[in-house]
């Protein structure tokens, strides 16, 4: 038995204070090789296998578990010291920018770098996005804004509520968050903590909590770590998944993505620091070491369309092709001195198609996998939002977690969440197969938290002390990331109305500038030719409630137009259907193809197959709708 003092340090805006903790660590050694805390192996059982932690009682994380997590960290330290000849690199270097640096670069990313630099382009794509805030995420600007404004008193910043009450934008749309006055977007939230609102903002749901326990004596910390059974209440107009919508949509989301995250914490008192990593000098050919976006850019040279790097998806081939039942599956570390020498091979085979997949043993290749992801030069998670993905952790409901964690894993490069979803998607396939491997929800995430969440060099960041506490943190997390995967890749439909009124404010400031060139032109026309008579005005288009078929196009596959009944009940997977029916010399499957909406108030996206095209209409009345065939890596 060994007992461990920790100092923990508190801190907040009032108050910085440290608690002296005495931990009881009955299999904690002195690593000698590390000079680091871990966990000694436990005994076998008769068998001469690991013993199995088993939870079938409880959905959580206990001492036994984390000893897996520990044993796993040793193993990486014990991989990772037998390099000697491996090609030296650098590790990740963090940098904290300085107070009111911070703000500005969040406000850059925001869309807003017009607010303190006049010179910055677009002012009036900004006052779009401005017109859409609720009230939480005015507040999260506002709060920004007026550090930098402080700092630069002798710089003149205009007062961040003369912003917001331009003429035009926001005013008599947003209430400021002062006092107790009620903002147009807060109102009670009554659904049970399985159901997941997606229409209202989640910084004002969490603001309408933290009010109404202000008045109950309901606790703000939720201890209890099960894991409820969300779900997402269908919408009628569709769910939008990452990768549905349009670049320019998409840079639209992650700017209001970036606006509700801040705002969610903000509501609980969270202020996040959010640290940016240094260059370095990075590999520029290669499997393991590789930059993602280099990665990609080399293997989309080879099979156009590549999300997930190929030697990724190779790897968990052959680990699915072996059979998910193999017992302790990524658990169990393959041989060092076979994976080494397997990695040297793969960097001057793989490409060249030489490789012999036939001779990688199951659980080396389960090593070379996690290996893959602790060797990117930058955390798969990024040093940008790896803080947020601590954080979530500190929110005070597991409902306002899973809506902060959605927001992070929208927030990610596209590469960084394209392999997430991979490795997620992998790993839930294990768990699938827990009767026979051993390996349960609880069992994957402290196997894979180190692996996902210690980049290089970061060992040498902390302390004993820190690391200790953030193994269960960072555990908890990825059982998080993996049991509700299915819900953390979606757009919120709050994101989306928000989207769509952006999209409607930009196209009246067009229509407005058409108006006038088109007034102009006709002035000038009508004065060489008076006598031209004026043309007939257009006609109005009919109300969308009124259309009883809407027009489809495939011009993929030389389909001008097709005439779909509209009724109350048809949905997208029924114009896919419809359209098969009649091209019966297509072949493609139904599940490669996907209806878009194109125009109006959005740029461009695939339809989730059960939308209810009648209310989409009503959304979108100018939306055109075309068919296309989408490859899928």
């Amino acid at each position: 038995m060994v007992w461990l003092v920790v100092f923990i340090t508190h801190l907040n805006p009032n108050k910085i204070h440290t608690e002296l903790v005495l931990v009881l660590c009955p299999s904690f050694f002195l690593s000698r090789r590390t000079g680091l805390f871990s966990v000694q192996s436990r005994p076998k059982n008769a068998s001469g296998k690991p013993p199995h932690h088993c939870c079938n009682s409880r959905d959580s994380l206990d001492e036994l578990f984390m000893d897996e997590y520990w044993t796993e960290v040793e193993n990486i330290t014990l991989s990772g010291s037998g390099k000697g000849d491996a090609e030296p690199q650098e590790v990740v270097q963090l940098k904290l920018p300085d107070e009111g640096e911070q703000e500005k670069a969040w406000l850059t990313e925001a869309g807003l770098a017009p607010l303190f630099d006049e010179s910055a382009s677009d002012p009036e794509d900004m006052m779009g996005l401005l017109f859409t805030l609720t009230r939480t995420q005015v507040a999260a600007v506002e709060k920004r804004f007026e550090t930098i404004r402080k700092r630069n008193k002798q710089h003149h910043i205009p007062d961040v509520r003369d912003i917001f009450k331009l003429p035009g934008t926001l005013e008599s749309k947003v209430s400021l968050p002062h006092g107790n006055g009620a903002g147009p977007s807060q109102q009670s939230v009554s659904e049970p903590e399985t159901d997941i609102n997606l229409e209202l903002s989640f910084s004002d749901q969490a603001l309408s909590y933290k009010e109404d326990s202000k008045t109950s004596s309901e606790a703000l910390t939720d201890t209890d770590d099960k894991l409820p059974n969300f779900k997402l209440s269908r919408d009628k107009t569709g769910l939008t998944k990452m990768g549905d919508l349009s670049p320019q949509d998409m840079k639209k989301v992650h700017r209001l993505v970036l606006i509700e995250m801040t705002a969610l914490f903000d509501t609980a008192g969270i202020d996040l620091k959010a640290h940016k990593a240094v260059k370095l000098k990075v590999k520029e050919s290669g499997l393991f070491g590789v930059p993602l976006a280099t990665l990609l850019e080399q293997d989309q040279r080879r099979q156009p369309g590549t999300k997930v790097p190929i030697i990724l998806q190779r790897l968990i081939f052959h680990i699915e092709e072996e059979g998910l039942d193999t017992e302790w599956l990524l658990r169990i570390p393959g041989s060092a001195t076979r994976v080494k020498a397997v990695h040297v091979e793969l960097e001057g085979k793989f490409y060249e198609g030489l490789f012999s997949w036939e001779s990688l043993k199951q659980h080396d290749a389960a090593s070379l996998l996690k290996l893959f992801i602790r060797e990117l030069p930058h955390p798969l998670l990024t040093v940008e939002y790896l803080i947020a993905f601590m954080a979530v952790l500190k929110l005070p409901t597991k409902t306002q977690q899973l809506q902060a964690l959605n927001l992070v894993v929208l927030l990610l490069p596209e590469s960084s969440r394209d392999v997430l979803k991979a490795l997620m998607e992998f790993l839930q396939r294990v768990i699938d197969h827990k009767e026979q491997n051993k390996m349960t929800l609880n069992n994957i995430a402290v196997v894979m938290a180190p692996n996902i969440f210690m980049f290089k060099g970061f060992r040498n960041k902390i302390s004993m002390q820190q690391e200790l506490s953030m193994a269960t943190e960072t555990a908890n997390i990825v059982r998080l990331l993996i049991r509700y995967q299915n819900l953390l890749w979606t757009i919120p439909k709050f994101i989306m109305n928000q989207v769509r009124k952006q999209n409607t404010e930009n196209q009246k400031k067009i229509s407005k500038e058409r108006a006038m060139r088109k007034l102009l032109k006709k002035i000038a026309y009508d004065r060489e030719k008076p006598e031209k008579q004026k043309k007939p005005p257009s006609e109005v288009r009919a109300d969308s409630s009124s259309q009883e078929f809407i027009r489809v196009q495939a011009p993929q596959f030389s389909k001008v137009s097709m005439a779909v009944q509209l009724t109350e009940e048809l949905q997208a997977f029924d114009v896919l259907s419809h359209f098969l029916s009649q091209k019966s010399s297509v072949s493609v499957k139904r599940e490669d193809l996907c209806l878009y909406e194109i125009g109006g108030n959005i740029k461009e996206r695939c339809l989730d197959k059960d939308t209810y095209m009648k209310d989409l209409l009503e959304l979108n009345p100018s939306a055109k709708w075309v068919i296309k065939w989408v490859i899928q890596r």
